[in-house]
């Protein structure tokens, strides 16, 4: 059985959704506080991110997205836990970033770490919203990676699911002047895992891409593909009770989450 660390620190507030979907798809999850992994804990309290096959970083606001979104829970984490951290994604074990998780993994130089497993400094940001405002809404996401993301190996290409999404600052940032060379390289490498389409699986802008980011991109993983990074909530859509219209049109109690979660816990 998968043992997956799902951590979180004050702030974080999807840990108990992301706990379910696991457990849902016959994972053993558990809620680790930080300090339970760099020995700030009572001695039975204490955990080694080594012992676990899963690394999770659920949504929320962790430590109030003050600075920046996530920013601060990935320098505790890189102060304390960055020699685990690049090992554990070395050795090709899954991490999945998702919402306040991916602005982590930026934070901390795993997304999308072109040339090197954990880069010193952030490469990209998650920014502001264009709509200057907090989008919680209903989101299609059809899924482009052509095979590298072990995440979406339960997925077809092309396939469009709905995810929502919860979030203010979302919208993916490169550095200026070099957004067209980042957006070619991400798809010359299959990092680019979902982008926000229409209903007819088309790119379209707002409302269909909340937050406005370039290329539609919604997620995008690591060069090996065991790390994802998401800016919607898979957790959020585990059955159709999940969904909007969950009284009409769709087949079966599952939702679209169900097929990342299954696919990354039933790997070898």
């Amino acid at each position: 059985m998968k043992k997956v660390c799902i951590l979180r620190i004050e702030g974080t507030n999807c840990e108990d959704e992301t706990f379910a979907a696991f457990h849902k798809v016959g994972a053993e999850p558990e809620r680790v506080h930080l300090k339970q992994l760099t020995g700030h804990a009572p001695l039975d309290l204490r955990r080694d991110l080594m012992d676990y096959d899963i690394l999770a970083l659920p949504g929320g606001f962790s430590a109030g997205d003050y600075i920046r979104a996530g920013a601060i829970f990935a320098a505790r984490m890189k102060a304390s836990l960055g020699t685990q951290l690049r090992d554990f994604v070395t050795q090709g074990r899954p991490v999945i970033g998702i919402c306040n998780g991916f602005q982590i993994l930026v934070e901390l130089g795993l997304r999308p770490a072109f040339d090197e497993v954990m880069a010193p400094q952030p490469q990209v940001a998650l920014y502001t919203n264009d709509s200057d405002r907090f989008e919680c809404r209903p989101t299609l996401l059809r899924m482009d990676n052509r095979g590298s993301c072990v995440w979406t190996s339960g997925l077809g290409m092309g396939d469009v699911v709905m995810f929502p999404s919860a979030h203010a600052e979302g919208h993916l940032k490169f550095p200026a002047g070099e957004e067209d060379r980042f957006l070619e390289r991400l798809d010359e490498n299959d990092q680019i895992v979902f982008r926000y389409v229409d209903e007819d699986g088309q790119l379209a802008g707002y409302p269909w891409n909340p937050n406005g980011s370039p290329g539609n991109v919604a997620g995008i993983c690591n060069p090996e593909g065991n790390v994802l990074g998401l800016m919607p909530h898979p957790e959020r859509a585990m059955t159709r009770f999940n969904y909007p219209e969950w009284t009409r049109g769709r087949d079966g109690d599952d939702g679209d989450g169900l097929r990342l979660f299954r696919a990354v816990v039933g790997r070898n």
